[in-house]
């Protein structure tokens, strides 16, 4: 099933049928991924009056309660509001779903004790491409992005820098493989998410950043269609599907 979309004045053309989903889901029946030193995310049955409420159980349905923080268990979106007083809403200020995002494949380089991504480092990857989104996979890519426990482990970073740089390209959405764009532990600075969102200037209320995707290695760097789906929670960020769609040349 095919699909053309006006971009501006150009005629995109995707494959509806083959989405590249980049999300990782709670899946509680095995090892999750975690994040900022909580517990496992829990899905259990409710019990009502003594009865759990689980067909296995004798119950006519399956009736379950999911706890879970977005920030540490699962793919989600952020905006703003993740790092202001007031508590913005995602769900409020992201009104559009489809984008133009470029894949980029990127190799965080060392800064003494630190893995960082440069400014330089994202500029060679969008040269003078222009494009509404990023995605941003970090190098080695492994499968166990999407069971890794990294509280206290110092992952890799954006430099504040190249936050700047693209907030300065015009780029609204970014989305990266790693639990924060920031350092683990760095004093409350959050440089590159306040860069991003440019909270010492005009705030990019309608920018967002998703953390925790896993873009397959058969993804190809390049020029995508997303689909950046949330979950609609009034929060400052929220579960999180994206959805990537190869561009038919």
């Amino acid at each position: 099933m095919k699909a053309t979309i006006e971009y501006n004045s150009r005629k995109i053309t995707v494959n509806i049928s083959d989405p590249l989903d980049i999300s990782i889901p709670i899946d509680v029946s095995k090892k999750n991924v975690n994040a900022w030193y909580v517990d496992d995310p829990k899905i259990f049955p409710e019990e009502i009056d003594g009865e759990i409420v689980k067909v296995s159980e004798g119950s006519v349905v399956n009736f379950n309660n999911i706890h879970f923080n977005p920030h540490s268990h699962i793919t989600h979106t952020e905006c703003v509001g993740h790092i202001t007083e007031k508590v913005h809403s995602v769900n409020k200020n992201l009104k559009y779903f489809i984008f133009l995002a470029e894949v980029v494949t990127v190799a965080p380089e060392s800064k003494g004790k630190d893995l960082v991504i440069s400014a330089r480092q994202l500029k060679t990857a969008l040269g003078n491409k222009k494009r509404d989104a990023i995605v941003i996979r970090t190098i080695p890519n492994l499968t166990d992005k999407k069971s890794m426990s990294y509280s206290n482990t110092n992952p890799p970073y954006l430099l504040e820098e190249a936050a700047i740089y693209l907030r300065e390209k015009g780029i609204k959405h970014l989305l990266i493989d790693l639990p924060s764009v920031d350092k683990e532990k760095d004093d409350g600075e959050l440089l590159a998410h306040n860069a991003f969102w440019n909270t010492s200037g005009k705030i990019r209320m309608n920018a967002t950043i998703t953390e925790f995707i896993y873009v397959p290695n058969s993804v190809e760097d390049g020029e995508y269609l997303l689909n950046l789906m949330i979950a609609p929670f009034e929060n400052d960020a929220t579960p999180s599907k994206p959805v990537l769609y190869k561009i038919i040349k």
